[in-house]
């Protein structure tokens, strides 16, 4: 005879508590995962969690959701166990702040309409082109192992060539393969700063989201932005100079859409040099325009290595690759690339020779003509959904290019409540003060992910919850 529903979530969860996959302070996934998980309705999972409440095990938390409190079996040792919930918050990198983790948890999840994810969906993956340049590289593979510390030579050739054609004219012994744009500035803070060194960025900034320079011992100064970006007259001259840097995001920011003219980023260039004051110019969204090609990279007019320059195929091609790269003076290729080694010994083999394919062949070229017609599509979908049923309670700006639509709401809307509202009907949105602590009025919207129907649906939804408040 099968046990109950119930009995089966008891039994697992009593599992995981015994065998110390959840010790005592670990917090149970939500009603919604479990009931998720089992194939039951939330009030099967509450039935379960009533059980093991009564047995003393686990209890509901005010803000936290149900936690581990005992585990009968270590009790009865006479020695304590390891308190692994203790042992977690000693590591000197940082941990995600707890919206940031339920976002990166949730972006996993099939049945949520993703109006978060900056990530291309999967109705404009090439998949069959993708396969042919699989079979491809595997057709003309030989034995290989570890590659050349900066990169696979072929990969950073058809690199180098690709960023010719961006006015960048670098060899491939200065660029370095790396696994994305984030190990890029990973190893950027812990291989070019000293700790307290301060890193100027815009504000607000995807890099808000992360724990990467802080947890090197780096301070974020936050530099206000206009329509065309990051104003260099709101940088603090005093900070600038030998322990700091300069990040921005000129072509499509993140989170805001913003596109810097040319005339700014030569007034940029030359304030950071006068300054004396190393730049990173992330371009991970630059292929993605949609109304016409964006301008030339700051790199471009670098002529005194003041600028790193960080690309990758994760937005405009697929992340699961994992490839991107910096290109910069090579004494800085040097470090990074040994630090790189340290790291990880190297990228994948096989997706470094995949995405030479790509470059080389003209294919990637290809690729991003579709893309940009159905980001097109995507977006003028996404700004009329808006326009019908979120017009009367906010604003928007019309990005030129990438993934996001960056929207203010009115004051007497709250975003930290929509999006936790949201999150329970079903559709995921990220909400500004992840990207800034004053931006508590805004939330950014991919209409990148999500299929065309879902991204319209879910804008209703919020119309919905809105007006339900």
């Amino acid at each position: 005879m099968k046990a109950p529903k119930y009995k089966v979530i008891i039994d697992y969860i009593k599992a995981q508590i015994t065998n110390g996959t959840w010790p005592v302070g670990s917090r149970l996934p939500s009603q919604r995962e479990l009931a998720k998980q089992f194939g039951v309705n939330r009030s099967t999972v509450i039935t379960a969690l009533d059980e093991l409440t009564a047995d003393g095990l686990v209890k509901g938390k005010p803000g936290m959701g149900t936690v581990v409190i005992n585990n009968t079996w270590t009790l009865m040792r006479s020695d304590t166990p390891v308190n692994w919930n203790e042992q977690v918050q000693l590591g000197s990198h940082q941990a995600s702040i707890a919206t940031v983790q339920t976002i990166n948890i949730s972006e996993t999840d099939k049945e949520l309409i993703q109006l978060s994810k900056g990530e291309l969906s999967k109705e404009l993956f090439p998949l069959n082109e993708m396969k042919a340049v699989i079979q491809k590289v595997g057709n003309d593979l030989t034995p290989f192992g570890y590659e050349d510390p900066k990169g696979n030579p072929g990969l950073r050739q058809a690199i180098s060539e690709y960023l010719g054609d961006k006015g960048i004219h670098t060899s491939p012994s200065s660029i370095l393969v790396v696994s994305g744009a984030l190990q890029a500035l990973h190893l950027v803070s812990i291989g070019l700063l000293q700790r307290e060194s301060t890193v100027f960025l815009e504000n607000p900034s995807y890099l808000y989201s992360l724990s990467t320079f802080q947890s090197a011992g780096l301070r974020l100064q936050g530099v206000a932005m206009d329509e065309e970006g990051v104003m260099p007259k709101g940088i603090e001259t005093s900070l600038a100079g030998k322990k700091s840097v300069l990040y921005c995001h000129p072509t499509f920011q993140n989170p805001t859409g913003t596109l810097m003219g040319t005339k700014r980023r030569l007034e940029l260039l030359q304030f950071a040099e006068r300054a004396q004051l190393p730049i990173i110019e992330d371009d991970v969204y630059g292929d993605l325009w949609i109304d016409s090609p964006p301008p030339l990279p700051i790199k471009s007019y670098d002529r005194h290595g003041n600028v790193l320059y960080l690309g990758s195929l994760s937005k405009s091609l697929n992340p699961g690759l994992r490839i991107g790269w910096i290109a910069g003076p090579q004494p800085v290729i040097d470090r990074l690339a040994d630090l790189k080694m340290q790291t990880d010994y190297g990228s994948s083999s096989l997706s470094q020779k995949v995405a030479a394919e790509w470059l080389s062949s003209g294919l990637y070229e290809e690729h991003l003509l579709n893309v940009r017609k159905q980001l097109h599509i995507r977006r003028e979908m996404a700004l009329a959904a808006l326009q019908a049923h979120l017009g009367n309670y906010g604003e928007w700006n019309v990005p030129a290019g990438g993934f996001f639509i960056w929207v203010k709401m009115n004051p007497d809307i709250s975003i930290s409540d929509l999006y936790i509202r949201a999150l329970a009907k079903g559709v995921l949105i990220n909400p500004g003060r992840i990207y800034a602590t004053h931006k508590n009025q805004y939330f950014r919207l991919s209409f990148a992910n999500a299929p065309t129907e879902e991204i319209v649906k879910g804008i209703s939804i919020l119309k919905s919850l809105i007006e339900e408040c």
